[in-house]
């Protein structure tokens, strides 16, 4: 299971209409840069001619235009611009130049560049969260081949690529690096299908690189040294380098000399097979880094020969602009109190991948009372949770992960360390909290105490577990958090439930985008309160609950306003998506499973997944996957 230790903004927008031809955009193109009071001197029969051209209305319109959208910088801002007319959906689409696709299949790459032509960054999403769990099969679909070829055509001066979720292969990595020359960009988040050979076309191609970021990904081996591929004859751009998830050894001494010629280079994140000893060498050579990975974190096999080692604490006293600390794989705790100098000006820390206890936490977290993102295992249990609510006054995000995912462990966090949390960091937005029992009281007393909070991801990992003390079911808890927390946009529910929390849902939600629900629910009246009373539910996630055919119908009236549903392991049959589609003609309507992507009615549906889409069903669709209409 990939757990989820990284998240874009969910910033979820309608996106306007995409029904603009390339002919459009250039006659606008052309009236918007041509549309002047007074024209210039025209060739004429006298030897000084001059002619005075009064502009059309529009033509002064969508020229003021062009000037004001120019400051419009957020996605929800230029949406809501485009739909106020013809004449402004052009000029914004002229004006645009980053595009945001939140799913590969909404638009295809051939209508999306020919809206919106000046594009110079472009960020495209694929399959759902859920791929994250292994609840998605594989070979599902979301290649970039597609989008990076209609990219290659239309936007020669393109500067920054993020794709999340996305299958991209070495080929498209090289005509990425062959097709812009100013590319600058690149960030890869839980992508796979691509290797280093792919990675070393785009560190020996792209002279303009910033910024190669690898997040999450699945990087095969192909025995190529990447790092090297990086030109040595002149000064790298570079100013961000993550590669923690690449499981391949590396080229040291080729990074060694990247980070030498890299001044501006202020990310840094290692993968595992870099030792603390190196990590060190770079350190010296770059005490500049702000954000730090460090790869293993215990003695290098030069200690065990009995080498003295270096002065790790001075080097982490060298870097006085260091705010971001991760990595830690591998990790011996007796190294920890290197990084003590640092400590009282971190802003974020990350600690998912490094077992540590309680004691050992208390060492470091002492320290750092800046602190606002925090990500560590569960490993620190209760007391340590304790330790970050006594220090961490500004802490905004806490995530807590559990160091063994099976539902019948032994959670060694509970009620208490939330409840802690939520007395002692009063300034959370968001929290994601996994552990094997809760009580009603404890989530209470955080939507008190914690009124801001924006994102509230609760994961009861036993199935159907009611508050471990009362026995009640869990509904008013996470009633209290949609009540009280005025601002919340995202919400995670699990553990015993029944249709009174969806109640609660649909009532006081009135801001939820993406709801996130396992194992919970009585009867298809839960899904049916959500569906009609949450306006801006954008993202819908369930699995393993007991909404029907029912359910799914009620809400008709809302599909074409989301992004997209999920629902798998459930009570849906053929028949009830089938009449979704029937009723939603411009709504994409999948179904996983049966013999040979063939369903009949008496079998239920295993997973379904709709999304809205301008160009209908997709062309690539695998066997197993059967496309309604």
């Amino acid at each position: 299971m990939r757990k989820d230790r990284t998240e874009m903004s969910e910033d979820d927008d309608r996106s306007p209409p995409l029904d603009l031809r390339g002919a459009d955009i250039a006659e606008s193109s052309s009236k918007t840069r041509n549309c002047s009071g007074v024209t210039g001197p025209v060739a004429g029969p006298g030897p000084s001619s001059m002619e005075f051209q009064a502009p059309y209305p529009d033509q002064v319109l969508e020229n003021v235009l062009e000037n004001v959208l120019q400051f419009l910088s957020t996605r929800r801002d230029r949406n809501a611009a485009s739909l106020v007319c013809k004449s402004w959906c052009r000029v914004e689409a002229l004006t645009r130049s980053e595009l945001f696709i939140g799913n590969c299949y909404s638009v295809s790459p051939r209508r999306a560049t020919a809206r919106f032509a000046r594009v110079q960054a472009v960020a495209i999403k694929g399959r759902p969260r859920f791929a994250d769990f292994n609840l998605m099969p594989l070979d599902w679909g979301a290649h970039f081949a597609p989008w990076v070829n209609a990219m290659a055509a239309a936007y020669p001066w393109l500067e920054k690529v993020y794709l999340k979720r996305m299958s991209v292969s070495d080929d498209d990595l090289t005509l990425l690096a062959e097709s812009f020359p100013s590319f600058k960009e690149l960030v890869l988040v839980c992508c796979d299908g691509f290797g280093t050979s792919g990675l070393a076309v785009i560190a020996s191609k792209c002279r303009h690189l910033r910024v190669l970021d690898l997040i999450e990904s699945e990087v095969s081996d192909d025995d190529v040294d990447w790092i090297a591929c990086f030109p040595e004859s002149e000064t790298s751009c570079l100013e961000s380098l993550i590669f923690d998830c690449v499981e391949c050894p590396i080229n040291f001494e080729a990074l060694e000399r990247l980070v030498v010629r890299s001044p501006s280079l202020k990310k840094l994140r290692l993968n595992r097979v870099v030792s603390i000893g190196q990590l060190y060498r770079l350190m010296v050579r770059a005490p500049q880094l702000t954000h730090i990975g460090t790869g293993s974190f215990r003695a290098p096999e030069s200690v065990a020969q009995g080498d003295p080692e270096p002065d790790y604490t001075a080097a982490f006293a060298a870097c006085k602009s260091l705010v971001c600390l991760s990595g830690f794989r591998e990790i011996l705790a007796d190294y920890l109190p290197v990084i003590h100098p640092v400590c009282a000006n971190l802003t974020s820390l990350n600690f998912s991948y490094a077992n540590v206890d309680a004691e050992q936490l208390k060492s470091v977290i002492l320290h750092c009372h800046k602190l606002q993102t925090f990500w560590v295992l569960d490993s620190i249990c209760d007391e340590g949770l304790q330790a970050v609510a006594a220090t961490c006054k500004d802490l905004h995000e806490l995530r807590v992960f559990p160091i063994d995912a099976r539902e019948d462990s032994e959670g060694p966090v509970s009620e208490v360390g939330l409840q802690a949390i939520s007395e002692g960091c009063r300034k959370l937005q968001s929290i994601l909290y996994f552990c094997q029992h809760m009580t009603n009281a404890a989530v209470i007393a955080m939507s008190n105490n914690c009124p801001d909070l924006e994102v509230f991801r609760l994961c009861i990992m036993g199935r159907h577990r009611p508050d471990h003390v009362t026995g009640a079911p869990m509904d008013e808890g996470f009633g209290a958090i949609v009540r009280n927390c005025k601002k919340l946009t995202r919400l995670a529910i699990s553990g015993l439930l029944t249709d009174r929390a969806f109640s609660y849902i649909g009532k006081y939600g009135k801001l939820v985008r993406t709801l996130s629900v396992a194992f919970a629910g009585d009867s298809d009246m839960g899904l049916k309160y959500v569906l009609e009373g949450c306006p801006r539910l954008q993202k819908l996630e369930i699995r393993d609950s007991p909404f029907g055919d029912s359910a799914l119908l009620s809400g008709l009236h809302h599909y074409y306003n989301m992004r997209f549903l999920w629902m798998s392991s459930c009570r849906l049959s053929p028949q009830g998506c089938q009449e979704i589609a029937r009723a939603l003609p411009r709504l994409v309507v999948e179904v996983f499973g049966g013999e040979n992507g063939e369903l009949h009615g008496d079998e239920t549906v295993d997973i379904l997944y709709m999304y809205r889409s301008l160009e209908g069903p997709r062309e690539d669709a695998p066997g197993f996957v059967t496309i309604l209409q």
